[in-house]
């Protein structure tokens, strides 16, 4: 990506071009990253305009001067943003506990490509029923808040890891090592989601069998 030192500054002074060019670079990742935490297209539509305002109303006063602390600081309000509109509703997200496994190369293939789908694409597109997305919401609402940040930096906003890690505050092996991690929990939870709506579907049918007549 460009360097956006210079756009920064121009920001800073209200010129709207800047401004333009800071909302098209950042709005995938910030979109992605409220829309894996919502309910709904429509609410992480509204939450994303929010947090942009805010980005215009505040960034007069950034100190961040490269794309890894405006990132960083963008997601910190997409966060808090994110936070405000659970704390009004008085509901947290659910939040799925697990224990780490050992998994094969293949898992963690099939897990990033996963969370690449999900977070990449519009949730239009992905997204048949709101069960299903449900499921991701919930499965995504499950990891910690830096392994949310390194997946949106390393697989939307394409950052290498040594941008993801200053943009964190973290040095570059603990940035794989999140990413790792972050991918196996979400192919685990997935996959586990998807078995019980299975299940949940299946259900009427055996109840029907076992109660019918031989």
């Amino acid at each position: 990506m460009e360097p956006i030192g210079r756009w920064l500054d121009q920001a800073r002074r209200g010129e709207s071009e800047a401004l333009s060019v800071l909302y098209r670079q950042f709005l995938p990742g910030v979109f992605g990253y409220i829309a894996s935490r919502v309910p709904d297209r429509a609410t992480a539509e509204d939450l994303t305009s929010e947090v942009f305002l805010k980005m215009v109303e505040g960034i007069g006063q950034l100190r961040a001067r490269d794309e890894a602390g405006f990132a960083a600081w963008l997601l910190q309000i997409a966060r808090l943003t994110v936070a405000g509109y659970y704390r009004e509703r008085e509901h947290l997200p659910t939040l799925v506990s697990f224990e780490p496994e050992d998994w094969e190369e293949e898992a963690l293939g099939n897990g990033k490509a996963l969370v690449s789908m999900y977070l990449g694409m519009d949730p239009a597109e992905i997204v048949e029923t709101q069960d299903e997305w449900n499921t991701v919401v919930g499965a995504i609402n499950a990891l910690t808040e830096e392994q949310r940040q390194v997946l949106i930096g390393r697989l939307i906003l394409g950052y290498d890891v040594a941008t993801v890690a200053r943009m964190i505050g973290k040095k570059a092996n603990a940035v794989k090592a999140l990413q790792f991690r972050a991918l196996q929990s979400l192919h685990r939870l997935l996959k586990t989601g998807r078995r019980r709506d299975i299940s949940r579907e299946a259900s009427p049918i055996q109840t029907q069998h076992r109660g019918g007549k031989p």
